[in-house]
């Protein structure tokens, strides 16, 4: 059983563009790349999870998120980092899902499909929801302070197992851990 990750796409790994639905939009986050591949390397998994509400608005299809986590990992792809999953929530809050962060399905898939304990893993992301969620399947948790996360940082404190600067700075956090 290898451990793993938990990543929020827009504002961790990618910057968060507002609804993004344009691959030519997706630009990595500084230290994201660095991050990513030095947690691979320490022998993690890697899966996304992330909240995609601008599909059940109708702002975007279901195809324009898959080529914006199509060109995620094609600029990834060349530092060596690959992700075994990427789950995607498409509903809005007032779907009221079992999907959307905090709410466990994403992550409930993952143990599923990848027999993940989850006392072995860390969800990473920038805003309470990633937190929560990692909380309530008993996870380890990290909030970064890159897209939404030094806004969020106030709520999360106390909740939050580690609060990094950004993804090599939690990637230091889980390797020395």
């Amino acid at each position: 059983m290898e451990n793993y990750i938990l990543l929020d796409r827009d504002g961790t790994i990618i910057a968060d563009k507002h609804y993004l639905s344009d691959p030519a939009g997706v630009e990595i986050l500084p230290n994201a790349k660095e991050g990513l591949k030095r947690i691979q390397d320490a022998g993690f998994g890697l899966i996304v999870i992330t909240n995609q509400s601008g599909i059940g608005r109708g702002y975007y299809s279901t195809h324009d998120m898959e080529a914006v986590n199509s060109k995620m990992e094609e600029l990834l792809a060349p530092s060596g980092i690959k992700f075994t999953a990427i789950y995607h929530c498409p509903h809005t809050p007032e779907q009221n899902c079992n999907c959307r962060k905090p709410a466990p399905e994403m992550f409930d898939r993952a143990i599923e499909e990848f027999k993940l304990d989850p006392a072995n893993c860390y969800v990473i992301g920038d805003k309470l929801c990633d937190i929560e969620l990692g909380l309530a399947k008993g996870a380890g948790t990290i909030l970064v302070r890159t897209g939404k996360g030094a806004k969020e940082e106030p709520k999360c404190k106390g909740k939050a197992t580690y609060i990094a600067d950004d993804l090599l700075d939690a990637a230091e956090f889980i390797i020395n851990s």
